[in-house]
């Protein structure tokens, strides 16, 4: 359905570090990167997330939007959230079930530190 989607970042360095911590729990890896940009996707595979250096600041969208990744366990859901937090992302749902979104929807939500909403679910 969807080939990628590409974030934008101010500090590409800081951006890598983050999502090399966070994204680990949920089995995406670091799979390409040179001067300007990182590309993340399942071991061994093409990207899916790409974030690309901007000059200045950057603006993420607005309320509303959000990337989800599935995560395989629900402790997985929790080592994605507290890597966001070690790592300088904010807080923005600890992890738990969601039941009105479903039943066994656990999940976690946060800010990475260019202000993109991300979550992590277990379903």
């Amino acid at each position: 359905m969807i080939g990628h989607l590409s974030f934008g970042v101010f500090d590409l360095d800081r951006a890598v570090r983050f999502y090399d911590a966070v994204l680990a729990p949920v089995g995406m890896v670091r799979v390409w990167v040179d001067d300007t940009a990182a590309g993340y996707g399942p071991p061994g595979g093409n990207d899916k997330l790409a974030l690309k250096r901007q000059p200045g600041p950057v603006v993420p969208p607005g309320p509303g939007f959000h990337l989800a990744f599935n995560a395989p366990t629900r402790e997985a859901v929790d080592r994605f959230h507290a890597a966001a937090l070690a790592q300088g992302g904010r807080d923005a749902g600890a992890p738990g079930l969601r039941p009105h979104y479903g039943p066994a929807y656990y999940a976690a939500f946060v800010f990475d530190p260019d202000g993109h909403k991300l979550e992590a679910v277990c379903q």
